[in-house]
């Protein structure tokens, strides 16, 4: 194998490990992408229950009397 033919191989190579990097680079960006949407969903839900468990919470303070009444 003559030394111009080894440089068009690895020429050659490179061009196909800088596509591939390409590919793979895209690949990382969406899973991150993917993952904020996840995290800003969770973030939601979360925030959804604790105000249920606010209204919860006072709704049963409201309920409680400290007072004794007659029977």
């Amino acid at each position: 194998m003559t030394l111009k033919e080894k440089l068009k191989k690895a020429k050659e190579e490179i061009e196909f490990l800088k596509e591939k990097n390409k590919q793979l680079q895209d690949e990382v960006d969406s899973l991150w992408a993917m993952m904020d949407e996840m995290t800003k969903s969770d973030m939601e839900n979360w925030t959804h229950l604790l105000d249920e468990l606010e209204a919860d919470i006072l709704l049963k303070s409201l309920m409680v009397t400290k007072k004794k009444g007659l029977a």
